[in-house]
C-alpha cells in the first residue's frame, strides 16, 4: 500500500497528519459553530412556532370576539325594535286617549252651547210674551180708555 501512495506521489505521514488536522478542525468547529448555530437555528424556530401558536390564539380570539360582537349587536337591535314598538304603541294609546278626551270637551262645549243657546231661546221667548202681554195690556187699556 506504501508502494500504491508513492506510485501517486502521496506521502502518507502527510495524509495522516492533515487527516488529524482535518479532525480537529471538524471538531472544534462543530463545538464552537455548528452546535451553537443549530441552538439558535432551533431557538428561532421555537420562536416561530410559538409566533404562529399566538397568531392562532389571537385568531381565534378576534373570531370569538366578532361572534360576541354580532350577537351584542344583535340583542341591541332587537332591544331598540321592542323599544321603539313600545314607544310607537304608548303613542298610539296616549294620542287616542288625546283624541277622545278632546272629543269628550268638545261635546261637553257644544252641549254646554246649545243648552245657553236654549235658556237664552226661552229668555227670549218669556221677555217676548211679556211685552206682548204688556202690549195687550196696553192696548186694552186704550181701549178701555177710549170706550
Amino acid at each position: 500500500m506504501g508502494e500504491l501512495f508513492a506510485t501517486f506521489g502521496v506521502n502518507w505521514k502527510l495524509l495522516l497528519i492533515q487527516a488529524v488536522n482535518f479532525g480537529l478542525l471538524l471538531s472544534v468547529l462543530t463545538y464552537f459553530l455548528y452546535k451553537p448555530i443549530l441552538r439558535i437555528i432551533d431557538e428561532r424556530r421555537e420562536k416561530i412556532a410559538e409566533g404562529v401558536r399566538t397568531a392562532e390564539a389571537a385568531a381565534k380570539q378576534l373570531a370569538d370576539a366578532k361572534e360576541e360582537r354580532e350577537g351584542i349587536v344583535g340583542t341591541a337591535a332587537r332591544e331598540a325594535e321592542g323599544l321603539v314598538a313600545s314607544a310607537r304603541t304608548r303613542a298610539d294609546e296616549r294620542g287616542t286617549e288625546i283624541v277622545k278626551a278632546a272629543e269628550a270637551r268638545a261635546a261637553a262645549t257644544i252641549k254646554d252651547a246649545a243648552e245657553r243657546a236654549e235658556e237664552a231661546k226661552r229668555q227670549a221667548l218669556k221677555e217676548s210674551e211679556r211685552e206682548i202681554a204688556r202690549a195687550a195690556m196696553l192696548a186694552a187699556e186704550k181701549i178701555l180708555a177710549s170706550k
